[in-house]
């Protein structure tokens, strides 16, 4: 009964992208039912996807051309910005203005919401192109900085403004 599939680290091997794991997971499953999860840390300036809990970079940076390019195997992204994920210290806002340029099919970011004023800024700086989880802020997962309720009002007024 699952609309769709996350993947994870299962697509890249050694520290790179393997092209033929993931078609076949397109020929299995549907490029329309497959979510790449791509975890990912700064380095420099850059964003790379990391493997391995997070620990091991791979070659794969984060760009405009990488998510086109990927975006043809898949029907939605989830981002994780491992720098944050989990530390309820706020979100990355220059990761998150750079997903909303960059990716051109349903994008979800995840890392260190720990307010529902971070969802206020995530969609006043996104124009409401990338989402956001909230995960151990949120008071259903024993979290102190976010009441679901709130979360479901504000989405539920937002939808008002951006269809």
């Amino acid at each position: 009964g699952a609309s769709h599939v996350i993947v994870t680290s299962w697509v890249f091997r050694d520290g790179t992208l393997d092209h033929d794991r993931l078609q076949s997971l397109v020929g299995k499953i549907g490029k329309n039912r497959l979510v790449l999860d791509l975890s990912c840390r700064k380095k420099g300036d850059d964003y790379f996807v990391v493997t391995d809990r997070w620990q091991k970079f791979t070659e794969l940076k984060l760009s405009y051309e990488t998510l086109k390019t990927l975006a043809q195997s898949c029907d939605e992204f989830l981002i994780h910005a491992a720098d944050v994920e989990g530390l309820c210290r706020g979100v990355d806002l220059d990761l998150v203005q750079k997903l909303a340029e960059w990716t051109p099919i349903p994008t979800t970011y995840a890392g260190g919401a720990r307010s529902l004023a971070d969802l206020e800024e995530v969609t006043r700086k996104n124009k409401n192109r990338i989402d956001l989880t909230i995960g151990s802020a949120l008071d259903v997962f024993g979290g102190k900085g976010v009441i679901y309720e709130e979360v479901v009002a504000y989405n539920q007024a937002i939808l008002k403004f951006w269809p």
